[in-house]
């Protein structure tokens, strides 16, 4: 009689969309307990409460302490089940995220499937992160279910730390979010105000002369309150990476929660982050095309400083009847100045080197309106979505350089010295302003069918860009505009088996404007794309085992490549085909063993346009990782204990399209961590850990060349942290 009741509750649940993650759901159930204490002093047995909450701050919860995400919003909108969701979505939780001691984006998403990183080697400038051969750096970039975008030069910057979780959601999804690369979006989740009481605080010092500083805060505003809930999260990091390459960072993140009633929740939230690295983290390439361990630029005089803010907030509000209303709003700014030096010209072993400057300022606002309806149509139970969003960004961009080299800037690669000085230019070459709007009107539909999962969605986008251009170094100006209309569309079909097999199927298309210009002045056609998808998931019912294996073709048209960086020239490289598949494992074996494993074959194609049959550069056809983590029982000697090690491996990658100047060596990296809960020692020491995390213990540091443009891979890497949780 149990299991019926509850299976009869559960199926219900589902069909009303309640497995979908809607609205907070709290259900009471009467269970049937044989303790004595169960029983009154008739002798009859009595019904104890049982609540289940299906909220979405339990549900996060619990997410945030396992390494198998159970859902993600992402690739819908709505709250779904990643078993039931039919198309290929990777989600590294926070758990993850703390046992692999990530310190950067890159590091993050590394152990997933599909995801590449270090095209351009060590570079902290930028969060690198390539899909399927595609690159996400610029165009895929998301936190909190909204673009941060790129126009220019400068890219906002995410710190791990300030996060809950980070998922990668494969191929096209501009039916959501407008225009976009078939790749797909790396979508950050910032910690948010929560009901549960957080308080940690924790030190790290590391490699090269790394020390840090953060705090995580948050809970209830009062005990006598139960309406308002806070975060406050900060950071300040000082010191040095491989290469003397600067990563200073300091950040303030507070968010602020009002829930009047379980039907509405209103969060505030800020960041204020103020960053420092360098500008040209290239290496040095000598006239006979060897590449030396060397900068080319000089670390003393080399910097790039960014300052960014946000603001914004998340409204949610569940009508009767099944209607449920979001608006996520936000308000960017971004300010960049930089600089750095650069090889003009050699004589022998001497290089003479040049100054060069850079600014660029954005101001981005955003908001994206969503209206959720659940409805049942015969035995159909639909959770549809319509949307209309919202972008508007404007910024300024400036980029100087020294005419001819300045001798105070020799560098000789026989006896390499650092530590020039010197001005910075003035912006003397270029100056540009441009601007973007996008509007978007979507429609998505989930359908539940008996043990049938369908997701149908359709968008019109409507994109205007506008760029004017001055070339002070030539005494000439230009002005273009870029307006584009296109409609995306998205399907997918999975089946849900009851032992936890759920074959799928999807399609989705994408396009995204640019403003690029050709060698005659005419702007490039708009980017296009499309990926078909053919998979299998299995979750074992109950466990928090996630397995998938997934083929899959995408094809890119029309990407820009650029052929003069002086004149800011480039071409369409015509059409990129990849085929691939992808297997992927996301397991919490026992309470002890975490499991994390990864293989993509990835065959990219140049289909269309010039250098036909050729593989587009640094894109690796073999990828391959491998993390576990085990835990020490209680109850053993090594109590408190934590051990992990990973893989990771790459294959060779072509140096240029042409696949002309050979090819890159593949890369084998190991990494490994280790963790201590003092308290495991004694109780008054409950939330006191230590964790060392080794990145590349071997010291590899391949050299990575891109379209003619050489780089250093980064070397060995470790961090000791300190943190206390109370």
């Amino acid at each position: 009689m149990q299991r019926s009741l509850f299976n009869n509750f559960n199926q219900k649940s589902k069909n009303r969309g309640l497995a979908a993650g809607g609205a907070t759901a709290l259900v009471t159930i009467m269970a049937l307990t044989s303790s004595a204490a169960a029983q009154d002093q008739s002798g009859a047995t009595a019904l104890k409460p049982l609540t289940i909450s299906s909220g979405q701050g339990a549900e996060e919860k619990r997410d945030s302490e396992t390494v198998t995400a159970k859902s993600s919003a992402g690739a819908s909108k709505i709250k779904t089940p990643l078993i039931e969701t039919p198309r290929s979505v990777s989600v590294v939780t926070r758990k993850e995220l703390e046992q692999r001691g990530a310190q950067d984006i890159i590091e993050a998403v590394r152990y997933s499937a599909g995801v590449t990183t270090g095209a351009y080697g060590f570079d902290p400038r930028f969060d690198q992160v390539f899909i399927r051969g595609y690159s996400a750096t610029t165009i895929g970039d998301y936190k909190d279910g909204l673009r941060q975008p790129y126009i220019n030069y400068g890219t906002f910057r995410t710190e791990p730390y300030t996060l809950e979780r980070v998922e990668v959601i494969k191929g096209p999804v501009s039916v959501l979010y407008g225009a976009g690369s078939p790749a797909g979006i790396v979508n950050k989740i910032s910690k948010l105000p929560t009901e549960e009481t957080i308080r940690e605080v924790g030190v790290l010092y590391g490699t090269e002369d790394r020390l840090q500083g953060m705090f995580d805060f948050g809970g209830p505003v009062s005990e006598e309150n139960d309406e308002f809930y806070y975060r406050l999260v900060g950071l300040a990091r000082k010191g040095e990476t491989n290469f003397d390459i600067g990563d200073d960072r300091y950040l303030i993140q507070p968010g602020l929660t009002w829930k009047p009633d379980d039907s509405t929740t209103f969060t505030i939230y800020g960041l204020a982050q103020a960053d420092e690295t360098d500008a040209n983290v290239g290496a040095v390439t000598d006239p006979s095309g060897k590449v030396h361990e060397l900068r080319a630029s000089d670390p003393d005089y080399d910097f790039q400083k960014v300052r960014q803010q946000q603001i914004g907030y998340q409204f949610e509000h569940e009508f009767d009847g099944g209607i449920t209303f979001r608006q996520n709003l936000r308000y960017s700014h971004l300010d960049l100045r930089a600089r750095y030096l650069g090889i003009y010209s050699w004589t022998g072993t001497v290089a003479h080197r040049g100054a060069s400057s850079i600014r660029d300022e954005m101001n981005v606002f955003q908001v994206d309106n969503q209206l959720e309806a659940k409805f049942d149509t015969g035995p159909a139970a639909h959770a549809m979505l319509f949307g209309l969003d919202y972008t508007n960004l404007t910024s300024s961009f400036g980029f100087g350089m020294d005419s001819v080299a300045t001798p105070a800037y020799d560098f000789d690669i026989a006896n390499p010295t650092y530590g020039v000085s010197g001005p910075t230019p003035d912006y003397n070459f270029s100056q540009a302003e441009a601007d973007l709007r996008q509007v978007g009107i979507y429609a998505l539909d989930q359908i539940e069918l008996d043990r049938w999962r369908f997701t149908l969605g359709g968008r019109q986008t409507w994109v205007e860009q506008d760029r004017d251009t001055r070339l002070v170094a030539f005494g000439t100006s230009s002005s273009e505009r870029v307006d584009k209309n296109a409609f995306s569309v998205q399907a997918g079909a999975l089946y849900l088996f009851d032992n936890g097999i759920a074959p799928f199927a999807s399609y989705a298309t994408s396009f995204e404007p640019v403003t690029n210009r050709s060698a005659t002045g005419t702007i490039l056609d708009p980017m296009e794309g499309e990926q078909f998808e053919l998979g299998v998931k299995y979750q074992p019912p109950g466990s928090d085992i996630l397995l998938s294996a997934v083929a899959y073709q995408t094809i890119e048209a029309n990407k820009p490549i650029l052929i003069n960086p002086l004149l800011g020239t480039y071409r369409s490289l015509g059409e990129v085909t990849s085929r691939g598949l992808e297997l992927e494992a996301r397991a919490a074996i026992t309470d002890q063993l975490d499991l994390i494993a990864a293989y993509t074959y990835n065959h990219a194609e140049i289909t269309g346009g010039s250098n036909l049959g050729n593989t587009p550069a640094v894109t690796p056809e073999h990828v391959a990782t491998l993390w576990a983590n085990y835990t020490f029982a209680e109850d053993t000697p090594a109590s408190g204990l934590s051990l992990g090690a990973g893989v990771r491996y790459l294959s060779e990658t072509y140096k240029d399209t042409a696949n002309a100047t050979g090819k890159n060596d593949e890369a084998f990296y190991l990494d490994a961590a280790a963790s201590y809960d003092f308290g495991a020692i004694d109780r008054k020491y409950e939330g006191l850990t230590a964790q060392v995390n080794v990145r590349n213990i071997g010291n590899e540091k391949p050299v990575i060349c891109n379209e003619g443009f050489c780089y250093l891979s980064q070397g060995r890497n470790v961090t000791a942290s300190l943190k206390y949780r109370w």
